[in-house]
């Protein structure tokens, strides 16, 4: 039961968070997108890192 409101907690936020984006997001320029799929690369390589460190300790 506990599973089943978490689910059902996630697919309202999640929805909730398409509802609003759609209605108040701004498009991004070029420019924005490029700065953040470079900083996203380098983010995801830390946090795997980063977990990999923590579960060899």
């Amino acid at each position: 039961m506990t599973l089943l409101i978490i689910l059902a907690s996630v697919f309202g936020v999640v929805a909730l968070m398409v509802i609003l984006g759609e209605r108040y997001a701004k498009p991004m320029s070029e420019g924005q997108q490029a700065k953040f799929s470079k900083i996203s690369w380098i983010l995801v390589f830390v946090i795997l890192l980063a977990a990999i460190i923590r579960e060899m300790m």
